[in-house]
């Protein structure tokens, strides 16, 4: 059975709870997957089948460790079946929402070396609650331009969490070898 390493980078825990509900997928379906950041080099990924980056987005972009890990292990990443997703909030509009529309995404990709075999996007959540004074100034500014909630009450989850799903039997079929369309 496949051991798939699902890493991620977090600002507020939604990449984590995303690799968390990848890993459980593909243990329902009998295949082993090991949740960790990016930043914990006690983690080997060369012990593992299949790896995973999942990243999300602050302030319009991805944290530099993300690049950093890919630059450091580029040749590890492109020999064994590998995949990228990011989190961000711009993927709750249509027309943002795919990996060849979203453009964070794709700025990530165009800075990549690495080539992912899948890709996929989902769209992030508000909980001003959960922010900083500044945080929650700069995250309001940014609603406003884009449209989104501007109330500081504001709880909102725009994860498509079958979208996860389905990516997560992406991921099973790419960590068992078998050719995945692309999304």
């Amino acid at each position: 059975m496949p051991h798939t390493l699902l890493l991620y980078s977090t600002n507020f825990g939604l990449s984590k709870r995303i690799c968390e509900r990848i890993q459980a997928s593909l243990q329902k379906r009998g295949d082993q997957a090991t949740v960790a950041s990016i930043t914990d080099g006690a983690i080997d990924p060369a012990r593992f089948d299949a790896i995973v980056i999942g990243a999300s987005i602050r302030y319009g972009k991805h944290s530099p460790t993300v690049l950093e890990f890919i630059r450091a292990h580029q040749a590890l990443l492109e020999s064994k079946p590998s995949a990228l997703f990011s989190v961000n909030l711009v993927a709750r509009k249509p027309g943002k929402d795919t990996p060849q529309t979203n453009p964070y995404l794709k700025q990530l990709l165009a800075q990549s070396p690495w080539k992912p075999q899948v890709t996929a996007v989902f769209a992030g959540e508000i909980d001003y609650s959960r922010y900083g004074w500044a945080d929650r100034q700069v995250v309001r500014l940014i609603m406003w331009i884009t449209k989104g909630p501007t109330d500081f009450s504001a709880k909102m989850q725009y994860t498509n969490w079958d979208d996860v799903d389905r990516f997560a039997g992406n991921i099973a079929q790419l960590a068992a070898g078998a050719r995945v369309a692309p999304a």
